[in-house]
């Protein structure tokens, strides 16, 4: 005879706060103090000074960590915590019971050195930067009142929203135009130089805004490609990026022309506030119309003046008649002084040249005499009275030398009281 088998004991039936409470326990019993190493990623800090973030395997695994710190731990820290620094942690495994999560609470963290993303960064950056594409003097002047913006960004994200709720407050007639875009994952660096391309060859716009929201510095690694980079820089409109929060620099933002902090300021940025230029019109409205009323005052003032002097025709006649009566007065007075000073003058100058007419006279006599005996003792008749003749050819031409005669030659005699024919006989030169 069988003994017939016992019914099975029932499991207990946990509830899930008990459950969870009861994990919860095992990893404070077994993880009480444990140390982790990896890359950070979206840290960020709460007002009440608390962190937030993930910790990634540092060897490339796809695991991830959800890690809080509270304020006393993170006011210890010796450095700031950024996306993509390895650390290494010291803190215990917990669960967050309210949302069944598993948390790492950090009491403690180091620097590890930067993490794989973080160093390729800082080599396509350095890179990139002795190339001169992040060169100041590359920089562009932004539009100063432009009147249509490009937008790239995604359509789906806040980023959209944020820049055309700012344009529709501070500059409501500026049109905007949207090129759509992916902003994450692989296909982003693609999507984004695409639409880069768009509008640069389209020219339809005065500048355009590259934007997009926060994130870990994963999830704007798009914008930190180089292709996007290069797209950046060698863009034919000037470019504002205005990508993540006021603390994300990517390295689009240092090619760009411009970097805002957030698609927010980026779009603050592009246009100029209307009600700003409206008030700065009004101001010199008002400076114009002050000037003009100044410039018609005193144009004012001088019509008064005028016409008060024109209002009186009779006092000034008067006072120019007294005027002409005065200089008469002194021309007629100062005329017989004139002619008695210049008829004194003219008297002495004819003394003077009385006196002085024999003296020239006996000057230039003796001048003439004395170029007369220097003129007569030149005179060639008184030579030839002395003996001497003159000897041509019978043509006019002087005889002066032995060597122009020719024995048996007629030659031409000019003697003081006549003229002779004579002929050659014979021609001795001096010795």
């Amino acid at each position: 005879m069988f003994e017939r088998p016992q019914a099975a004991a029932p499991r207990p039936v946990w509830g899930v706060a008990a459950l969870l409470a009861a994990v919860a326990e095992s990893l404070n019993t077994r993880f009480a103090v444990c140390v982790v190493g990896g890359e950070l990623s979206g840290f960020t800090r709460a007002a009440s000074g608390h962190c937030y973030f993930n910790l990634k395997d540092a060897n490339g695994q796809t695991a991830m960590l959800r890690c809080a710190m509270f304020r006393r731990a993170a006011s210890l820290l010796d450095f700031a915590p950024g996306d993509g620094a390895l650390v290494e942690m010291r803190g215990r495994l917990t669960l967050y019971e309210p949302r069944g999560e598993l948390q790492f609470v950090v009491e403690g963290m180091r620097r590890a050195g930067a993490g794989a993303l973080y160093e390729q960064f800082l080599r396509l950056k350095a890179k990139l930067e002795a190339q001169g594409l992040f060169d100041a003097s590359a920089k562009r002047p932004l539009p100063a009142f432009p009147s249509r913006l490009g937008v790239i960004t995604s359509t789906a994200g806040a980023a959209l929203h944020d820049v055309l709720t700012a344009l529709a407050r501070r500059a409501p007639h500026v049109e905007v135009i949207v090129y759509p875009s992916v902003v994450q994952g692989e296909q982003a660096p693609a999507a984004l130089v695409a639409a880069l391309q768009l509008a640069n060859a389209r020219a339809e716009v005065d500048a355009l805004l590259l934007v997009r929201g926060g994130g870990s510095l994963e999830d704007l690694w798009a914008f930190n490609d180089e292709r996007v980079v290069r797209a950046v820089a060698g863009s034919g409109l000037p470019v504002i990026c205005g990508v993540g929060h006021e603390t994300d620099i990517t390295l689009s933002d240092l090619a760009a022309d411009l970097r805002a902090p957030t698609p927010t300021a980026a779009a603050e940025l592009a246009a100029p506030s209307r009600q700003a230029n409206l008030d700065a019109l009004a101001g010199l409205s008002s400076a114009l119309t002050r000037r003009v009323q100044q410039r018609l005052d005193l144009a004012a003032q001088r019509l008064d003046r005028v016409a008060l002097r024109l209002a009186r025709p009779t006092e000034m006649l008067a006072r120019q008649r007294r005027h002409v009566a005065l200089l008469t007065q002194r021309w007629t007075q100062a005329l017989p002084k004139v002619q008695a000073m210049q008829m004194q003058r003219l008297a002495h100058l004819e003394q003077r040249v009385r006196r002085a007419a024999p003296v020239l006279t006996r000057q230039q006599d003796q001048l003439l005499a004395g170029l007369e005996a220097r003129l007569a003792a030149l005179d060639p008749r008184q030579v030839l009275a002395r003996g001497y003749a003159w000897l041509d050819d019978g043509q006019g031409r002087a005889l002066t030398s032995v060597q122009q005669l020719a024995v048996g030659k007629q030659v031409h005699a000019v003697l003081a009281d006549g003229e002779a024919q004579m002929q050659i006989l014979a021609a001795t030169p001096k010795v």
